[in-house]
């Protein structure tokens, strides 16, 4: 195997959006990136007709997003989404809001050439305030769609370069002739609420209104989620409700999709609990990149997720298969597909299973 890296262009750099024209910058560094393996993988022993893209967190709302991308189209066979799928994009009008907002900031004019004009450092300080400002109050009147996900920078649909969100172009088909692994960890949105204890400051107020807030069913919604964590506090189900609304049920409706064009489809959970903060992380998000990558003697840094004995076994299964999937398009499971819902399961112990947590699952129907 060959593994080819790449820089592309993040947050305002990548994906500042003034009506003008210009969008999406980002992605096409991407498409520039894949252009480039076409036509120069041979030289280093690559073959391009079997490129697979492959990303974790927002590289794997790229990758789903590149899946759905008429300008991509041709330049690899297959993907590997880890932890992102496609649903997260952002209109113009909230797009080129956010625009507004950065200017105002900045103190410029609401044009890319005076905002280009400011300092890079200023500029991304700007650019952290106003992600602040949207966690610190995230109201829909003001940030649009931003106020879900409170990320104020992401791919825009233009139209263009984007025609439409990409699930729902990958559900249209976009992503015909495309093999695709993806899945999602148990515990995602653990990282994001235990480090700092925000977990421990929801109540049930807070958790209701969250659930009303996704539209859900609310008592239903948290009974259904309690009823496998019987011990766990308002925050703990909360912290699994964002995870199926940011993470695991965007994977599945992409996997959805792609079982529709007859294309070959494999789903995979990580549920590996890191022994970090006495345990409480959990399988949280990002803790499966060194097992994928086979780098656990090399992950300097990365002990508090990790630990120091992690499961070289489990490694070696996730890499092989990894491998397994890009060589050949097969990682060594069956197939996803609407009746079985089959999930590779990797912990200690990997484990085919059939539609994991189902019942909540089905809550999301309609609304995710």
């Amino acid at each position: 195997m060959v593994c080819v890296t790449i820089n592309y262009r993040l947050g305002a750099d990548g994906f500042l959006f003034m009506g003008d024209g210009i969008s999406n910058l980002g992605l096409f560094d991407q498409v520039a990136a894949l252009a480039w393996v076409q036509e120069n993988i041979a030289a280093f022993g690559g073959d391009p007709k079997n490129v697979t893209i492959f990303g974790e967190s927002a590289g794997a709302m790229s990758v789903s997003t590149l899946l759905s991308m008429p300008r991509a189209k041709g330049l690899f066979r297959r993907v590997i989404a880890e932890s992102g799928a496609g649903h997260h994009v952002i209109s113009p009008a909230t797009a080129q809001r956010v625009g507004k907002y950065l200017a105002e900031k900045l103190g410029v004019a609401a044009t890319r050439e005076a905002i280009g004009a400011v300092p890079v450092e200023r500029l991304l300080m700007a650019q952290v305030e106003l992600s602040g400002e949207a966690f610190a109050n995230p109201d829909p009147g003001h940030w649009g769609e931003v106020a879900a996900n409170l990320m104020p920078f992401e791919p825009v649909v233009d139209g263009d370069t984007l025609p439409a969100r990409p699930i729902d172009s990958i559900v249209a088909g976009a992503g015909s002739g495309v093999d695709v692994l993806i899945g999602t960890n148990t515990d995602e949105q653990r990282l994001f609420m235990v480090p700092g204890g925000a977990i421990n400051y929801i109540n049930d107020d807070i958790l209701a209104g969250a659930v009303a807030a996704y539209g859900l069913p609310v008592t239903e919604t948290i009974a259904t989620y309690r009823s496998i964590r019987p011990d766990a506090s308002a925050g703990d189900l909360l912290a699994s409700i964002v995870t199926d609304w940011f993470f695991r049920v965007p994977a599945i409706r992409l996997a959805e999709a792609q079982t529709k064009g007859n294309n070959a489809t494999y789903m995979y959970e990580f549920a590996w609990r890191s022994p970090g903060f006495d345990g409480q992380l959990g399988s949280c998000h990002a803790l499966e990149i060194p097992f994928v990558f086979d780098t656990l003697d090399k992950a300097e840094g990365f002990e508090i997720l990790q630990g120091f004995e992690p499961p070289q076994q489990l490694a070696d299964v996730m890499h092989a298969a990894w491998v397994a999937f890009a060589t050949s398009g097969n990682p060594g499971w069956p197939q996803f597909d609407l009746n079985r819902r089959a999930t590779m399961r990797f912990d200690t112990k990997q484990e085919l299973v059939e539609d994991p947590r189902s019942a909540e699952r089905l809550l999301w129907e309609g609304l995710r």
